[in-house]
């Protein structure tokens, strides 16, 4: 036990010394500080969406569960109110996190432009309208015209950021330059501000609708679908344990840039993932032999579910910075239930190492683990098609019918547990070093 604990102190020790004063720069550097920040603005934003789509969504298959007690009969009634009400209660999610990258472009620019001591809301609204011409461009339909707001979600984030950043760099050098409309002296900022911001805005508008065009006589995709279609070729999967922690570990990839990685491989893991599940659930009814091990939700249920509670976890009883604390306890209900985007943009997970390197050793450990758990025998395959927003345990148990399942889970969720505290007690210190930097400023 004390050599055990002794290990720990060394690797936190080698973590402050080596890994936070990287994580620091990288977290001062002006654009990804920017990122952070403006992405910090959209916590209340997610966990709003998070709620509503966890009661729109209960974890009830009606099909399967019978009022056979109380809590049933309680989940039964709330699954019938919330397909009546499925409309209204979606409302919140769909114009948050269903249209995030809207919210996105606002942050970071808004943010960025703070940085440079420039105007910050007439520069943000110019990242935003040259990201709606390029994600947001309507469709005519006999009704009138309409925009699709598929291209404004989670999917688009990565198209958003970058608009973002090198839209308020062109504001900037323009503006550095004088290259802008002048006002007369005695005008006040408030009134000059937007006037300064429209030669960079037309600038803004022609490049990024320019290199839009270009992208879709060449890929006959926009720039919103860009990065999809550089990767969907190296992205090929079969139900094999190697394809698929490549494809899990490329997700996580795709979540540290900002890039919705569920939306990049769920074109190609999906329908793999779905006919193994069927193939299962009819050896089931069959009663033959399962003949698939991944199948279903299997991947995350047993990967990145255990993951973002783990950092759940650790925020809410290891970390001691106020800021980690409280977002800890914001996250608990959406958490529970698979809806991780408050962890996602609160922590946030995106561009931050001290939470990027223990996700891919969690995850290559969790898959590997429930894989061989289930390949020996020891938990049964997944057969049932579940809601997704079902808490991972239970999921876990339900899905494969086997109490096994739920061990298992404990078991990688307790070694998950483990391997981010010291990587969450680095980043814990980092932060609180950031806030007392800027009370110093101050």
């Amino acid at each position: 036990m004390n050599n055990l604990k002794e290990f720990f102190e060394r690797f936190q020790k080698t973590m402050e010394d080596k890994v936070v004063p990287v994580a620091s720069k990288i977290a001062s550097q002006r654009h990804l500080s920017a990122l952070r920040d403006g992405l910090t603005i959209l916590i209340p934003l997610t966990v709003i969406g998070g709620i509503s789509l966890m009661l729109a969504n209960p974890p009830v298959d009606l099909e399967t569960m019978k009022p056979t007690n109380v809590f049933f009969q309680f989940l039964i009634m709330w699954k019938q109110w919330a397909n009546c009400y499925a409309d209204i209660l979606t409302i919140p999610f769909n114009l948050t996190i269903g249209i995030i990258s809207i919210y996105v472009v606002l942050g970071v620019s808004y943010r960025l432009s703070q940085s440079y001591e420039m105007e910050a809301f007439p520069n943000s609204i110019t990242s935003l309208f040259t990201f709606l011409c390029v994600a947001g461009v309507p469709v005519a339909l006999k009704q009138g015209n309409y925009i699709d707001v598929s291209n404004l979600g989670a999917g688009a984030m990565f198209t958003a950021i970058i608009i973002a950043l090198l839209s308020i760099e062109i504001n900037h050098f323009m503006i550095e330059k004088n290259i802008k409309i002048k006002m007369p002296a005695g005008v006040p900022p408030m009134v000059a501000g937007p006037f300064e911001v429209l030669l960079p805005m037309v600038v803004n508008i022609l490049v990024f609708i320019g290199l839009n065009q270009l992208c879709i006589v060449l890929t006959n995709n926009g720039l919103t679908n860009l990065v999809f279609t550089i990767f969907s070729p190296l992205i090929s999967a079969t139900a094999s344990l190697p394809s698929m922690l490549i494809i899990v570990l490329l997700t996580v990839v795709f979540w540290f840039f900002g890039i919705h990685g569920d939306n990049m491989v769920s074109a190609i893991t999906t329908p793999i993932f779905t006919g193994n599940l069927v193939a299962n659930l009819d050896a089931y009814n069959a009663g033959k032999e399962i003949p698939n091990i991944i199948a279903g939700n299997f991947t995350f249920i047993f990967g990145l579910a255990i993951v973002y509670l783990a950092i759940l976890f650790n925020l809410n009883f290891v970390c001691k910075n106020k800021r980690l604390r409280s977002l800890g306890k914001l996250a608990i209900p959406s958490s529970l239930f698979n809806i991780n985007e408050p962890l996602v943009f609160g922590v946030p997970t995106v561009l931050n190492i001290l939470t990027f390197i223990p996700s891919l050793i969690c995850v290559a450990i969790d898959l590997t683990g429930a894989y061989l758990a289930t390949s020996v025998g020891f938990m049964a395959k997944t057969c049932m098609s579940v809601p997704w927003t079902l808490p991972a345990p239970l999921y876990a148990f339900i899905s494969t019918m086997d109490y096994k399942a739920i061990i298992v889970w404990v078991i990688l969720f307790i070694i998950n547990v483990i391997i981010f505290v010291p990587f969450m007690k680095s980043y814990d210190k980092q932060m609180d070093l950031e806030e007392q930097n800027i009370t110093q400023a101050e």
